[in-house]
């Protein structure tokens, strides 16, 4: 009799196992932007694709840390099986990973780096080049000479701080007629953004050009833009449906632009692959690419540009 007992029991397990699904913690910076959509929409397909359920919960805002550190809290409690994380603050976010760590919760790293190397992998475009890219067209589209000014986004954001350098590196290397006069953050906010971009115009009326670091700071330098049309070229990053108006329209000279359904898909996939016991890439590099007005007849950028939202997110 005990040994059926036994037997039922274990059966009994063994079902269970067979029913339980992986969960993983998919965490963004933010959650209003499109490109945070995309992420959500690639993550969603790769769990599907897997058999894995995936939790999206980020913050409402990309500079509230404080939140972002008692969601990944809560995700560890809950007893994930990983974290996909995209950290709001490269040092901020240090002691919660080592935490998952600790906890044999492995983290999954994306879109931004993190100044600790407690993690599994780390997915995200190449921001630096990114930068250069950026650089690179300014330098262009202004003969070699003008005066330039950068939005950036915060303080302590890796992804976004070395999108900057990129830029400001490949100016001063390259393009020493070119003059960076003055860099403000837009704190990852439209309204902020569109405030410092007015600032500097009005500070710097001879400006001929304005870098900006992400979708909001590039949103917000082309409103600051949009009364004022005249020789300042905008060189912008991201996008969004307003982004390629403006772009169509020739207010934007130009975007860098990231591939987030891909990073999304990447960081799940990739968390399937540790946990399954397979060897994944520590760092991988996405590729970023410059679009201009005409780049939008292409069939590939189109297909980066709008991945089908609605498929995996209602």
């Amino acid at each position: 009799m005990k040994s059926v007992i036994c037997g039922i029991a274990l059966l009994a397990l063994l079902g269970c196992n067979r029913e339980h699904k992986k969960v993983i913690a998919v965490i963004p910076k933010g959650n209003s932007d499109i490109f945070w959509q995309s992420v959500h929409a690639g993550a969603v397909k790769a769990a599907r694709e897997n058999g894995v359920d995936v939790v999206w919960n980020g913050p409402a805002g990309e500079t509230d840390y404080t939140m972002q550190l008692q969601i990944v809290d809560a995700m560890i409690n809950r007893h994930v099986d990983a974290i996909a994380l995209a950290p709001i603050d490269r040092q901020a976010m240090v002691s919660v990973v080592e935490r998952a760590a600790d906890r044999q919760v492995p983290v999954i790293i994306f879109d931004s780096g993190i100044d600790t190397q407690r993690f599994v992998s780390r997915v995200a475009t190449d921001n630096y080049k990114a930068g250069q890219m950026a650089g690179e067209r300014m330098g262009k589209i202004l003969d070699g000479k003008g005066k330039v000014v950068i939005v950036g986004v915060k303080p302590g954001a890796a992804s976004t701080e070395a999108r900057e350098k990129g830029f400001e590196d490949t100016i001063r290397e390259k393009f020493p007629g070119v003059h960076i006069l003055d860099k403000r953050f837009g704190m990852a906010a439209v309204a902020l953004s569109m405030t410092v971009a007015e600032n500097m115009l009005t500070a710097h009326p001879d400006l001929d050009g304005i870098f900006a670091s992400n979708e909001s700071g590039t949103i917000g330098s082309a409103q600051a833009l949009r009364d004022r049309r005249g020789k300042v070229k905008l060189v912008g990053f991201d996008w969004s449906p307003t982004l390629l108006d403006d772009l169509k329209s020739g207010l934007i000279d130009s975007l860098v632009i990231q591939d987030p359904f891909q990073m999304g898909y990447q960081s799940v996939s990739t968390a399937v692959k540790h946990l399954a016991g397979q060897p994944v890439t520590k760092i991988m590099d996405m590729e970023p690419r410059l679009i201009l007005r005409e780049s939008l007849n292409d069939p590939a950028v189109e297909a980066q540009l709008h991945p089908d939202l609605k498929k995996y997110l209602e």
